[in-house]
């Protein structure tokens, strides 16, 4: 995005329109995330799809409360792409998730994979999931990262929205309600939501939670490195056997896309 698309976007915050590029993209970005603070969610949307660059792009991992974020970008923007990471090791409960919101929401469901099959990486590879640190981090790389990045070029998104929230672990304990970086932006309209928000959404607008979620699947990702809030000590378990909490999906920088 150009010096003068980030100082349209930041037009009344006249601090930007004395600085330069850098400086005035920090304080837009400082700026937006104040003005977010003050709005609703379904605001928050709005003004997204008003004012930040296409194409628009929600990616969802069809987990435990993913029916939220998609009934609140999709009731704004019913055609927007819907981006769903798929490893060949979802739950079966998951895939059958994806079926009912797909055709409830009428999505427009787009599905990524690696370019490698599940088989043929095993064959290779191994189960890298049991390989530690540096196993799951391979195994991340090429079934979710890459493919999330794949996506976001063919897609040519200028804008990805997503549904997380400060509440969900500590890594995303400081999720900004956007981001930004080379030329692309990322929203994240229910940062700042409670679980006790999003129950009341769910229950307002009759929305399902993930099927595993009354089994204590309170964070849902592939069935070989999730476990129910039952098995393990903290939530922070639930996921890569406590090693990471984050699959690095979120984690990349948009401008190396």
């Amino acid at each position: 995005m150009s010096a003068q698309a980030t100082r349209d976007i930041c037009s009344d915050n006249l601090e930007c329109n004395a600085v330069g590029e850098a400086e005035s993209r920090r304080l837009t970005l400082e700026h937006c995330n104040r003005k977010f603070d003050r709005q609703s969610a379904v605001e928050r949307v709005r003004w997204s799809l008003a004012n930040l660059p296409p194409s628009h792009v929600l990616s969802s991992s069809f987990g435990a409360q993913s029916a939220v974020t998609l009934h609140l970008v999709t009731q704004e923007s019913p055609d927007i792409p819907v981006v769903l990471v798929d490893t060949g090791y979802l739950f079966p409960e998951t895939y059958q998730f994806v079926d009912e919101l797909t055709e409830r929401l009428n999505l427009n469901l787009l599905v990524y994979r690696a370019t490698r099959s599940p088989a043929w990486q095993e064959a290779r590879e191994g189960e890298r999931w049991k390989q530690g640190e540096t196993g799951i981090a391979a195994y991340n790389e090429e079934n979710k990262v890459a493919p999330m990045k794949k996506a976001l070029r063919e897609l040519n998104a200028g804008t990805w929205f997503a549904g997380l929230r400060r509440s969900q672990s500590r890594s995303r304990a400081n999720t900004p309600y956007l981001d930004w970086s080379g030329d692309r932006w990322k929203v994240h309209p229910i940062a700042d939501w409670t679980d006790r928000d999003v129950h009341r959404y769910l229950k307002r607008n009759n929305l399902p939670y993930h099927p595993l979620w009354e089994k204590g699947y309170i964070s849902i990702g592939d069935r070989h490195t999730t476990r129910p809030i039952h098995e393990v000590d903290d939530e922070e378990q639930t996921r890569f056997f406590g090693l990471n909490r984050e699959c690095g999906l979120h984690e990349f920088d948009l401008s190396t896309i």
